[in-house]
This record gives C-alpha cells, structure tokens and sequence, in this order.
C-alpha cells in the first residue's frame, strides 16, 4: 500500500462514522435529485447516471448496515433507514421502467417489502405530518409495484393499510387537508374493482407454465417473409375523460403492459422479502433473483414507454427519440386509446373536480418520473378534466366526425392537442404496428398506403363500442372492450354475453380457455401456412418472440376472434361500424365467416348456453363434445 492510501485511509478513520454516513447521504441526495426527472423513454442516453447513482446508494446501504449501532447512537432514526431503502427502491422501479427487465421490478418489490415489514415509516409516524405524508407516499408506490407483478393479495393489503392510515391522519391532523389523499384512495378502489379478479383468472402476461414455448409455434415460409423483424419497443398511451387508472397508468395501458412481458418462471413472481439481519437490517438475500426468474431460453420483454395524457409535442419527442434508437431490425408498437375529434359540439360537462388536485399527490409516485417526496415537475400530464367526446352519446349510439384525429387534450386548442393519421407518418420509416382503439379509428387507414419506407401493420378497432357491463358508459367502468379481446380474449367474450366471474363455474371455464386456445392455434397455423399472408405480417410473424407477444401469431389470432365475435353477435351482426378491421388485410381464410371461425365461436357461445346471441350459418355443426343445452 502506497503512503498517500495510507494516509488517507487514516485520515478516513479519524472522522467520526456518524459524519461519514451524513456525507454519504448527502452525495446521495444529490445525485438521486439529478436522476430523478430524467425520462425513461431515452435509456441508453442515461445508464451511466442510473449506474453513478446506484453504486453511491449500494455503498449508503452497505456502509449503514455496518454500522448501524453508532449510526442509532448517534441519532440515526428508523424512517431514515427506511427512506434509503425506499430510494433504492425507487431506483429499481424506476430502471424496470427504462428497459422492462422483470429482475429491476422484483429487487423493487423486495426493498419495499422490506420496509413494510420493518415498519420504519411507523415509528412517530402519527406525531410528525411530514413523516406520515413518507409512509403514504411510500404504500403508494409500493402499491405500484404491486399492481405491475400482479401482487393481488399485498395489492389489497395494502389498499386496506392506506384507506386506515388516511383516516388516522385525518383524525391526528384535524387541521390539514387530507383530500387528496383520500381520492388516491378512491382511485385504486375504482381501479381493484374495474380489473376484477375475474379479469386475473390468470395472467395478463405469457407464462410458460400456461402456454407453449415459442420454439414449438409453426414457422412462416421463408420465400413469404422479406426479413425477420423483433418486437424491441413500445409506446402505449391513452386519454380518455374519467378513464379509470391508478397514479400515471390506465386501465387499458395497464393490461397492454402485462400483455407485453414474460410471466417468469412459475405463475407468478417468487416470493422472497428481504432478511432480516441484526438490529432489523436488511440482509442481502442469498437467492439470486435475476436467475430465480429469468429464463435464458427466451428473449428479453421489449422496453415500453407509457405515456400518461402527453401532449402532442412530447408524444411526437418520445416516438422520435425511440426510433432514433431503435436497432435495424427492430419493430416499434404504438398502442394509442382515446376518443376521436366529431362534428357535435358537446358542453363541458363531466365529473372533473378533485381529480386535478389527486395529480398532485399521485405525480410524486408515477411511473414515468423517479421523484423524491418533493413535488413533481413532470410535464408528461394535460389537465384531466377534458371533456369526452362520446360521454353524452346513448349506448351503442355511433358518432360521426370530421376532423378525423384522435382528442389527446382539451377540445378547446384545437390541433393543439390532436394526433391526426398524418402525424405518425413519418415515422413509418421505421416498421411501426400501430393499434388504435377510438371511435375515429377509420381515419388512420389513411397511413396505409402513405408510408414513407417501411409498411405499417394496423388494428384498428371497431367506431362504436357495443356497450358492456351495467354502467352507460362502460369503458369507463371495465375499460376497452378491443383491448380486452386482445389481452383477454375469453375474459372480453364473457363481458360481451354480461357474464361475470360469479356466474361461472371453474371447470367450465378451463374448458372454454382450452377450446379458445385450440381455435386460436389453428387461427397461427393458417396464418403461418398461407402462401398469401401478406409479407408485412409476414416479416412480423417470422420471429419466434413476435409470435409469442402481442405481435405473435396469438395476438393476431386473437383480433381475428375479436372479429369473428362481433361480426356474428345479434346486437352488431352486418353493422361494420361495430367491427374491428386491420390493415393489411388477413388472408380470406381467417375471415369472420369461414367455417373455422364460426366453428371456434359457436363452441363456446354453447358452452355457455348463448348460441341464440349469435347469427351462424346452418351448416355449421355442433360438436358433441360440447353441453347441449341452449338459452337466448
């Protein structure tokens, strides 16, 4: 050892531990505030800062633990142990965010596990407001988490703790406001209760103990598909008036989310909360967890940027920026869900107080910024309480426009706030497979044809909703009945019948579920086989984990029985305003009514006594396998 390491290492030893850990926090500080509004959709831009910021904490962390009786000897408190370890956690959720590794969210869940365990927020929690606002800001996120992994039962035990711990404060701080709060509260509630467990029978995302390994799907004819393209990246963005969401994450955003990631190995996540070491430390965990979930046989999930109300400019930034990234043989989804611009002129009417002041608490946990516990300058929001388009329609009422843009903003700054077909394409230089879910879907056949190098894929969804559920406006209460169809087939068929989760039987279900998945695998191997796919699907299905995700050959299979379905239910049979459409079109052998597609439709509207709600052809038979009895 050199005498300058020397001497600095005994320099080091005379300053007292408790000044060391304030010296490392206070680095910490500062590089966590230079991160923190950074924004995920640009990732390879800011990894060295992610990896700058995380070693200072590792050394926080480590340096704490080694030291924790003289750091509590000398003052350390318990909430500020827990707020480092909320940090590390926001790091983590915060890195899963910018490239959708599934071993960032679970070292996230495991902090905040942790935390919740250690009660290091309790302590004093009910003497000092600031250090109750950290508690609920920390469940708050943990919730988060949660929601993402598909953590059901901590998802509800934690709701349980933020609507008592709300009321407690309440009581304890009779002079403060808590409304906002309160609302937070209310959100999640709306949220739970809009994707019911019914729509959790299993998961969103592919899991190999439910589905088969992409090696064994049929593979496109070479001669048919030009180039093989992967799914790399993902814009996913909704805006609709009082669409039902947790902090900066929608309900259909959510579930095109879950859809666009691997299940890791088993059902769901393991479960392994942090160890608890001397004087309630955190321990490192002996399991490895980025092994424990990973499986080195499939390709990584696609990094996806959820965009929460943007406004034009930062949509039209953040699709720039990831096709400047985008690798050469990569394919971009942009997922867009939002009422479309109509020739009425509607009042501004709608529920939209309070919702404004729950952005303020809920921009201090969102998805899209890593913020501390100060206030939010994230600039991804618009103002909430814009008026919907369709929110004075009847249901199943169709609505006519002219204008023919999707409305991502206030109605009264007119282009302002509208993406029109015209502004996504020149970004079809790149390969794009674009999904709109909007009453003014029609309008964005326009880019086929209008590309600028690349041929765009595009399903389109029908421009009128069939009405689902008990509420007149439905999707405000379940969400997109197309985006269901294609993260939740079955789940979307039930809805479309009105049958709820209590209404059926397990075995029943299981039985519908494997005769879906035959149809949807006969559906793939037309597909895969055809001489005549067009080569845009063609390039698309050439991948085995582009057929395995939402660009595989399931999802597509999945549009065409969301087609079939409403091309041969009663209430929307021969109404093409109710029918989804893709463009390119599918070859005529998937068509809606082909023996096979009435077959896979009728096999289930038997099984669930509802072949009177479908108009099929006579020659089509009923397999024996299937109950006998019918009921309208």
């Amino acid at each position: 050892m050199s005498q300058q390491q020397m001497n600095n290492n005994t320099s080091s030893s005379n300053i007292p531990v408790s000044e060391r850990y304030w010296t490392l926090v206070d680095k910490a500080d500062k590089k966590f505030s230079k991160i923190r509004d950074l924004p995920y959709y640009e990732r390879n831009r800011y990894d060295t800062y992610f990896y700058k910021v995380f070693k200072v904490y590792t050394q926080l962390w480590k340096f704490q633990q080694e030291n924790r009786q003289k750091l509590v000897e000398a003052g350390l408190k318990r909430w500020e142990i827990g707020e480092i370890a909320s940090r590390i956690g926001q790091l983590y959720y915060g890195q899963y965010m910018r490239t959708s590794e599934a071993s960032y969210l679970s070292e996230a869940y495991i902090f905040y596990e942790a935390i919740l365990t250690r009660e290091y927020f309790r302590e004093g929690s009910f003497q000092d407001f600031n250090l109750a606002n950290k508690q609920l800001r920390f469940l708050a996120r943990f919730l988060m988490v949660c929601l993402v992994l598909n953590r059901r039962e901590m998802v509800h035990q934690l709701v349980n703790q933020l609507k008592m711990l709300v009321d407690e404060c309440k009581r304890t701080f009779q002079d403060t406001d808590f409304k906002e709060w309160k609302l937070v509260v209310q959100e999640i509630v709306r949220f739970l209760k809009a994707d019911t467990a019914f729509m959790n029978i299993r998961p969103l995302r592919y899991s190999l103990v439910l589905d088969p390994h992409p090696d064994v799907l049929p593979h496109v004819a070479a001669p048919v598909a030009r180039k093989n393209l992967r799914l790399r990246d993902a814009v996913l963005s909704s805006y609709h008036h009082n669409e039902v969401k947790f902090s900066e994450l929608t309900l259909d955003t959510f579930r095109m989310l879950q859809c666009l990631e691997w299940e890791p190995s088993g059902s769901f996540y393991p479960s392994a909360g942090g160890k608890s070491g001397q004087n309630g430390a955190l321990a490192s965990s002996p399991i490895n967890h980025s092994q424990d979930i990973a499986d080195p046989t499939l390709p990584p999930n696609p990094r996806k940027a959820v965009l929460y109300r943007p406004s034009l400019t930062h949509f039209i930034a953040v699709l720039a920026t990831i096709c400047e990234e985008l690798p050469p043989d990569g394919v971009l989804l942009v997922y867009l869900s939002a009422s479309g611009t109509t020739g009425h002129t509607l009042s501004l009417s709608g529920s939209g107080t309070g919702i404004n002041t729950a952005e303020n608490i809920t921009r201090d946990f969102q998805s899209h910024t890593i913020h501390s516990d100060g206030t939010s300058t994230s600039s991804m929001s618009s103002p909430s309480n814009s008026p919907n388009p369709s929110a004075s329609q009847k249901k199943g009422d169709c609505i006519s426009y002219h204008t023919g843009c999707l409305q991502f903003g206030n109605r009264g700054s007119g282009g302002l706030n509208c993406i029109y077909p015209s502004d996504l394409i020149p970004f079809t230089r790149r390969p794009l497979f674009i999904i709109i879910e909007s009453d003014a879907s029609e309008v964005f056949k326009a880019i086929s044809g209008a590309e600028k190098g690349e041929r765009a894929a595009l399903l389109l969804s029908p421009n009128c909703s069939f009405p689902i559920g008990s509420s007149d406006a439905s999707r405000h209460s379940v969400g997109s009945l197309f985006t269901i169809f294609l993260t939740a087939p079955l789940q979307a068929f039930c809805l479309l019948l009105g049958i709820s989760g209590s209404d059926i039987e397990m075995d029943t279900y299981k039985h519908a579920e494997s005769l879906l998945s035959s149809s949807l695998n006969d559906w793939g191997l037309k597909l895969a086989t055809s001489d005549n796919v067009d080569p845009v699907w063609a390039q698309i299905l050439g991948d085995p984990f582009l057929r395995r995700f939402l660009l595989s050959l399931y999802p597509i299979c999945r549009f065409i029985f969301c087609r079939a379905v409403l091309t041969l239910f009663v209430q929307t049979y021969n109404k093409e305003e109710f029918h989804p459409e893709c463009m390119p079109a599918l070859p005529d052998a998937v068509s809606p009514r082909t023996s096979a597609s009435q077959t896979a439709v009728v096999q289930l509207a038997k099984l669930f006594h509802a072949t009177k709600r479908f108009v099929f052809t006579e020659a089509i038979p009923l397999p024996d396998h299937i109950s006998s009895g019918t009921r309208s």
